[in-house]
């Protein structure tokens, strides 16, 4: 080969590898879920005490938790690298844009996390909290960014009638409150397993049939179908982008990771290091990817069980809402892994 043409296919091969690493970087054959934790000293990306907006039950340092390790792990994938949250390229992005959290207090947990990672790029925006029945809206109001969060822990209705408290898994009446959204993260799951008094419905109807109560898991299943059914028929995707979640996993069991002495997340202080999670992914992953599946229109998912199954460190424990009362290894410090769930979503919208 002469000179120039080992010059062109030395210059060709460069091409094509950035054209490679652009696409890996950009998500186009990038697994953003498999990977695993390092020790990152220029995280956390904010410091919760200057999060005016934080609440107590995910305010861990504010509640005396003495180490902080927790809060300087960054989640590396394996094939490439998640671009670094910019909140003033977040907010430019979605400018005059509404984004819409839809579930539970692991969407409450996620939202807040929002709320403090853009406050702490933005500290001096002026800024606007309301609260309009069970919808919250904080307001970037120099980028007229609207974070929503609906409280909605089944997705499905939940309705008082003469017969008492009615879970209808075939209802979405809610829905109204969401079609105008530009963007949408949906949850539901931590619900679904309540019984006894914390557990917010009486009987279970699916059409015309009523019963005192079924199987959770396949309670479960109905109700996704019922949501994938609302977002085919309703959400106008060149409009909206819809996104889930994915499942939130608890640490209440030190056997699952390997240390069955280990009666609760209290007391951990470090990440599993590896990639893979002992006691494997729960059975709810598997449904809710089949209930995605049976979607036509896109639906992004955030895959977050593994890379959180990982952080046994990360969940409030004795520093959460209940203290020593009720150690708390469902939801998470903040900042912590839900700041993570957010770089991934920041790594799909931007």
């Amino acid at each position: 080969m002469s000179c120039k043409e080992n010059a062109i296919f030395n210059g060709s091969a460069l091409v094509l590898s950035l054209l490679l690493l652009a696409l890996v970087n950009e998500g186009e054959g990038c697994d953003m879920f498999t990977g695993r934790w390092v020790k990152d000293t220029s995280y956390p990306l904010y410091d919760p005490s200057t999060c005016p907006h934080l609440r107590r039950e995910f305010a861990c340092k504010r509640n005396g938790r003495p180490d902080l390790d927790y809060s300087t792990f960054r989640w590396q994938p394996h094939n490439c690298k998640l671009a670094r949250f910019n909140g003033v390229e977040f907010l430019e992005k979605n400018k005059g844009k509404k984004i819409m959290f839809v579930g539970d207090s692991l969407s409450l947990n996620q939202w807040q996390s929002l709320i403090c990672m853009l406050h702490s790029s933005v500290p001096n925006s002026p800024y606007n909290s309301t609260m309009q029945g069970n919808i919250r809206t904080f307001t970037f109001e120099e980028y007229g960014v609207e974070l929503k969060l609906d409280r909605n822990v089944y997705l499905v209705d939940v309705v008082s009638e003469k017969i008492g408290r009615v879970l209808k898994l075939d209802s979405i009446n809610d829905g109204k409150n969401w079609a105008e959204m530009d963007t949408l993260i949906f949850n539901t799951w931590h619900w679904w397993s309540r019984r006894g008094p914390s557990q917010p419905w009486d009987l279970i109807q699916i059409g015309s049939n009523i019963t005192k109560d079924m199987d959770r898991m396949a309670a479960f299943e109905i109700a996704l179908g019922t949501w994938g059914k609302w977002v085919d028929t309703v959400v106008d995707t060149k409009k909206t982008r819809v996104f889930f979640q994915g499942i939130s996993p608890s640490h209440y069991n030190g056997a699952s990771w390997g240390e069955p002495t280990a009666k609760s997340c209290f007391g951990q202080k470090e990440p599993l290091l590896g990639s893979s999670y002992p006691g494997g992914l729960p059975r709810e992953v598997g449904v809710l990817k089949r209930s995605l599946e049976k979607i036509s229109k896109p639906v992004t998912l955030l895959d977050i069980t593994m890379l959180s199954l990982l952080r046994k460190d990360g969940h409030p424990s004795a520093y959460g809402l209940k203290g020593q009362n009720g150690y708390d290894c469902s939801h998470w410090c903040l900042s912590g892994v839900p700041d993570t769930w957010n770089e991934i979503l920041y790594n799909y919208m931007i």
